[in-house]
Formats: structure tokens, C-alpha cells, sequence
């Protein structure tokens, strides 16, 4: 089935971007949503998985949908560990096509993101990787602070480091997590076009299907957190 192209009255990064990842990152206005029991629950038993798995480096699938990128990321890097998280308990129960065996080094938890990118944080958690696959856009103007790098969670997602990786198909999104990224990492990274030679997900094979150009950014934010304190 053919996909049509994100339409969107918003031609640019969005004009209150800037200073609403300011206000997000200002410790005199901190976000003080209460964490879900259920998703302290889900957290820790992720956790349990990943330390029973011998503690290697992580990789964090977030939102991870029905859990084939997490099972082509854990087929990718088997001395990871990957954690596929998804709020939805109907697409972690779908059953997605796999090849063969599945990967051992994976586990998926239902859990709301904002809570377990919170309680990643305060755990300490360094993933070595971390992805963002084609989140949901919100490509009305007003829907800003509806989209990640627009959420008071984004400088809880860029102190977990790692190498941090968002794909979209709406080439402004990126643009805006970059230029977010940027603006508290103090990094130079760059919005990219580009085509992957095997898609991960289904929303990236169908883009791919229905001639989307894909858009990522890629962020080291150790190395670069090294530069900036070198410098």
C-alpha cells in the first residue's frame, strides 16, 4: 500500500523550537510528572533482563512498535543488548514476520516512554545506542510540543548519551531534533538524507515503497561531550 507524503503548513524548524528547549532545559522550571507504578514496574524488569543477560552495552529501541527493528538490531549487534519499548501492548503482541530464530539478546516492555527515559536518567543508564524510528509527527504548527525534541522529556533523552539515532520521513522533523540536539548537546550534527540498505521497520519498508526520501540524524553524544570538555 502506497503512503502519502507528509503535508504539513509548516515549511521550517518550528520558530518557538529554541525557546522551548530552553525552558524545557532550565532547572528553575523542571518537569515534575509523577512516574507511574506500572511504569517503575516495567522499567525494573527490563532492567532485571539486561543484568541477567550479563550487563552488556544496551541498546534502547524506543518505540519500538510491533519489534522488528528490535529484533534486526539485536540480529545486528549480538554482543548488545537490546530493550524494545512501546506504550501499546496491541502492536508488542503482534506477530511480526521473522526468519528463523529469533534473537536471544532482546527483551520488549510495555511502557510509557516519558516515564522510562526518566527513570533511564536517574538509573544512570548509558545505552550505546539509542534509537528514534519514525516517531509519530504531529505535523500541524500547533503540535509542537507534541513532538519529542517539542517535550519537556527531550533533555532527558540527549543526557543519556550513547549514540543517538532519529529517522523520520518528513525531512522537518529531523531538522528540528537536530537542531534541538545541537542546541543542548553543543554538538555540530547534521540532518542527512539517506537510504537504508534493508529496512527495519515497517513504516521504513513502506516509505521506502511509496518513493519517501528518508531523512536521519546520527549523534555521538559521548564523543561529543568529550570534545566539549576538552575544549
Amino acid at each position: 500500500m502506497n503512503s502519502s507524503p507528509i503535508s504539513s503548513a509548516q515549511t521550517g524548524v518550528h520558530e518557538q523550537l529554541a525557546t522551548l528547549v530552553a525552558r524545557h532545559a532550565d532547572p528553575a522550571h523542571p518537569f515534575r510528572k509523577p512516574v507511574t507504578d506500572y511504569n517503575q514496574r516495567a522499567f525494573d524488569a527490563s532492567m532485571a533482563a539486561w543484568r541477567a543477560a550479563g550487563e552488556p552495552p544496551l541498546i534502547l529501541d524506543t518505540g519500538c512498535g510491533v519489534g522488528l527493528s528490535t529484533l534486526h538490531l539485536a540480529a545486528r549487534y549480538p554482543d548488545h543488548f537490546v530493550i524494545g519499548i512501546d506504550q501499546s501492548a496491541d502492536r508488542l503482541a503482534r506477530n511480526t514476520h521473522w526468519d528463523g530464530p529469533e534473537p536471544a539478546n532482546l527483551c520488549f516492555v510495555r511502557a510509557d516512554l516519558v516515564d522510562y527515559w526518566r527513570l533511564a536518567h536517574e538509573a544512570r543508564l548509558r545505552p550505546a545506542r539509542h534509537y528514534l524510528l519514525y516517531p509519530n509527527p504531529w505535523p500541524k504548527i500547533g503540535h509542537l510540543a507534541r513532538r519529542w525534541q517539542g517535550h519537556p522529556v527531550f533533555p532527558f533523552i540527549v543526557a543519556l548519551g550513547g549514540q543517538l539515532e532519529c529517522r523520520s520521513n518528513w525531512q522537518i522533523y529531523v531538522e528540528e531534533f537536530t537542531s534541538a540536539l545541537n542546541q543542548l548537546s553543543g554538538g555540530t550534527f547534521r540532518t542527512e538524507a539517506w537510504q537504508p540498505d534493508q529496512p527495519i521497520t515497517p513504516f521504513e519498508r513502506k516509505y521506502l515503497a511509496s518513493g519517501h526520501t528518508l531523512w536521519r540524524v546520527v549523534a555521538d553524544l559521548d564523543a561529543q561531550a568529550l570534545t566539549g570538555r576538552s575544549a
